[in-house]
């Protein structure tokens, strides 16, 4: 895996391709974190968090990306692999942004569909082993 000063590198090349009217009302930015974070839904703690939109009232709103869960789930990818996933989150939570400005939640429920995806593959691979 490169490293997290690399990662904040990449993150920073990554935002500058995106318009300056996606920044509107993200006053926190786009953060890296060191952190592993497990979705708290996770069956075999194998569902890890890659970034998060925030919006809050004393935080405003922000991006996470947790380099941590980055270095679990592809730590394995050279910097140009790894680049193609960041961009992929960024775009990602960029979308919940610009979705929560405009009132939408589209993609907040796709987010949901694909975790009720995951708990029943777990489900039903887990009566298959039992």
């Amino acid at each position: 895996m490169i490293s997290i000063d690399e990662t904040e590198k990449i993150l920073d090349e990554l935002a500058q391709e995106l318009p300056s009217e996606f920044y509107r009302e993200l006053n926190g930015g786009i953060i890296l974190l060191p952190d592993t974070k497990l979705h708290h839904k996770s069956v075999d703690n194998d569902l890890y968090i890659l970034g998060e939109y925030h919006r809050n009232i004393s935080m405003g709103r922000y991006i996470v990306i947790y380099y941590g869960s980055y270095s679990r789930v592809y730590g394995y990818m050279n910097k140009e692999q790894l680049k193609i996933k960041l961009r992929e989150t960024v775009r990602h939570e960029f979308t919940h942004h610009m979705e929560s400005l405009a009132g939408e939640r589209s993609l907040e429920i796709k987010d949901a569909h694909r975790i009720s995806g995951y708990l029943r593959r777990k489900a039903k691979h887990n009566n298959h082993n039992a």
